[in-house]
């Protein structure tokens, strides 16, 4: 029955055009964040698929955005500022996978700061996906589903799709299966993704309320980059994330009082960029394995 349910309201939705509306698949990934260790941690992410393209991010500043809306409007009316980054829960990952229909043409999207402001960088990639598809058949979850195979960014995968969903789409930036993935793992399980459910959400719109209102929000444009420049740019944000901001930061801003803050912006911005630099290294295994350049 989840099934059927799940095939008629995927198909229904593409034949509502009177407002924006998204197929939302809820992915549970399971990942090694470190090279050595065999700890796992799990984060849901979420594939919203709409009719013209497919977006993939980490789920949890989506699933928050209604409490934070609240409280961000909330400080609007008291004109006091409140740090709430002490009340969320912080994503694990940050980037957005966009896949274009039909071509499926993938953009890879994540956020720097340039000064005070926050950047979307991006690359676009024409990838096509080399699929091995086996005759094996396995239930996975609701669905009937075939395994296939591949390899890519340095990992082999293993993927079951199914075509009880006619969608060629899956996690990350997986696609071009007959059927909508409903699992994917590499060899060596540092990766794995598995379909949990989907439900399909109205007025749906992409830019979420706290990126809509950040300073210098730009409604999600991205500046497109090549891939190289992008490696460049994100490595280099990751090693001094305040690099761009700190020649503006006098000493009389940074002994100004945080209103509604115990401590001064100085305290306040050493705390920040504290807890950027241990977010991206508590990650030391990425999806994609970086190709080491030869050395001259």
């Amino acid at each position: 029955m989840k099934k059927i349910f799940a095939f008629v309201a995927f198909t229904a939705f593409f034949a509502i055009n009177a407002q924006e509306t998204a197929n939302r698949f809820f992915y549970e990934l399971s990942y090694k964040p470190k090279k050595d260790s065999a700890k796992v941690e799990k984060v849901m992410a979420v594939l919203d698929v709409t009719k013209n393209k497919s977006i993939y991010r980490d789920y949890t500043l989506v699933a928050q955005d209604s409490i934070l809306k609240v409280q961000v409007e909330a400080m609007q009316k008291s004109g006091t500022f409140k740090d709430i980054s002490k009340t969320m829960t912080m994503p694990k990952f940050t980037e957005k996978i966009y896949k274009f229909y039909p071509e499926m043409k993938v953009q890879f999207v994540d956020q720097i700061s340039s000064g005070f402001t926050p950047v979307n960088i991006g690359y676009n990639e024409d990838l096509k996906f080399n699929w091995k598809i086996d005759s094996q058949k396995e239930k996975i979850g609701e669905y009937n589903a075939q395994k296939a195979t591949t390899e890519y960014g340095g990992r082999k995968y293993t993927a079951w799709f199914t075509t009880d969903i006619p969608l060629q789409d899956g996690p990350y930036k997986f696609h071009g299966l007959p059927g909508l993935i409903v699992k994917i793992s590499d060899d060596d399980n540092n990766y794995s993704w598995e379909l949990k459910g989907n439900k399909k959400i109205p007025n749906f719109n992409e830019v979420t309320y706290i990126e809509s209102v950040m300073p210098g929000g730009n409604g999600g444009k991205v500046q497109e980059l090549s891939r190289e420049k992008f490696t460049k740019m994100l490595s280099d944000y990751k090693k001094d994330p305040f690099a761009s901001m700190r020649p503006m930061l006098t000493p009389q801003m940074m002994s100004m009082k945080m209103p509604g803050m115990d401590g001064t912006m100085g305290d306040y911005l050493k705390q920040q960029e504290k807890t950027t630099i241990e977010f991206y290294k508590s990650n030391d295994n990425p999806i994609e394995i970086p190709v080491e350049k030869p050395k001259k």
